[in-house]
C-alpha cells in the first residue's frame, strides 16, 4: 500500500468533519452516482468532488489526473484527501495514483458507498450507506 492508509465510512465521516481543509473524492460512475446516490457533505459545509475512475464501460477515465488536480487546486497542501468507491477497490486504486502524483496524505474507504457482495449476491450491509452516514439521490 502505497497511500496513507485504509479507513471506515466512519473514520472518513469524522476526518472530514473534524477537518474543515479535508476532501471527499468519489470515484464511481456517473451512472453511480445518478442512480445509487452520493454522500452528503453539506451539513459540513463543502462539496464532495466526482471524478469517474474508469467510465460506465469500464474503460479508465484518461483525464483522472487532471481532473483530480483541478479539484484539489488551492488546498492546504497537507490536508487529508479521502477517496470513496463503491466497495473500496477503485478508490484504492485513486489514493495509490494521488500519493503518486504528491497528494498526500491520500486514504482510502474501506468498504465504499455500498459494501461487498453478500452471500446473495447484494450489496448494502456495510459501506457509507450501511453505517447510516449522510447521503442523497442526485
Amino acid at each position: 500500500m502505497s497511500y496513507a492508509g485504509d479507513i471506515t465510512p466512519s473514520q472518513a465521516w469524522e476526518l472530514l468533519r473534524d477537518n474543515p481543509a479535508a476532501v471527499l473524492i468519489d470515484v464511481r460512475t456517473e451512472a453511480e452516482w445518478r442512480f445509487v446516490g452520493v454522500p452528503d457533505t453539506s451539513s459540513i459545509d463543502r462539496p464532495t468532488a466526482l471524478i469517474e475512475w474508469v467510465d460506465g464501460t469500464g474503460s479508465p477515465n484518461p483525464r483522472f489526473a487532471e481532473q483530480l488536480s483541478k479539484a484539489l487546486a488551492g488546498r492546504d497542501l497537507e490536508a487529508p484527501v479521502v477517496f470513496l468507491c463503491r466497495s473500496g477497490q477503485r478508490s484504492a486504486n485513486a489514493a495509490t495514483l494521488a500519493t503518486d502524483l504528491g497528494i498526500a496524505p491520500s486514504y482510502n474507504v474501506i468498504d465504499g458507498f455500498e459494501g461487498p457482495l453478500d452471500d446473495e449476491g447484494r450489496r448494502g450491509v456495510a459501506g457509507w450507506r450501511a453505517e447510516g452516514l449522510p447521503w442523497r439521490q442526485s
